[in-house]
């Protein structure tokens, strides 16, 4: 019986194992946390449903968040890093409209799901963007990872 324990204990432990196949290897997951006010000039568009606004206070993200409204009292965040790149002179994404789009390789995403649009067919795996956790209270949205 204590033979038995012990082998479910190793299959248990095992199993937990995290799967680093979904993990984006272009991207390291940084800790932050940052508070934007929808009172302040630089972040109105965010009291506009779909109006992204691209966030690049030092210490968000690898390269700066986009943040959009979608919903009454929801937002979506975004790293502003090409998820498909290494982090370079180019890969900081640029909005157009409510997409983005990786001036290293031409790549779209969209804001409001963050899947990467124009998909090559070439049988190579591509990243979609890297999330960011929101919160909205009151009149203030915070961004986390």
């Amino acid at each position: 019986m204590k033979y038995f324990w012990g082998l479910a204990l190793c299959l248990i432990l095992l199993g937990c194992d995290s799967d680093p196949g979904n993990r984006n290897p272009f991207l390291q997951e940084v800790r932050f946390r940052f508070e934007l006010d929808l009172n302040l000039p630089a972040y109105v568009n965010l009291n506009t449903i779909g109006n992204p606004v691209y966030v690049d206070n030092p210490g968000v993200g690898i390269r700066g968040a986009f943040v959009m409204r979608n919903g009454l009292d929801s937002f979506i965040a975004f790293e502003a890093s090409c998820p498909n790149q290494t982090p370079s002179a180019c890969s900081t994404m640029e909005i157009e409209g409510q997409n983005v789009v990786c001036p290293c390789d031409g790549l779209t995403y969209s804001l409001f799901t963050g899947q990467l649009l124009n998909r090559p067919d070439d049988g190579n795996r591509y990243f979609d963007l890297l999330f960011y956790r929101t919160t909205f209270n009151g009149n203030v949205v915070t961004i986390s990872n």
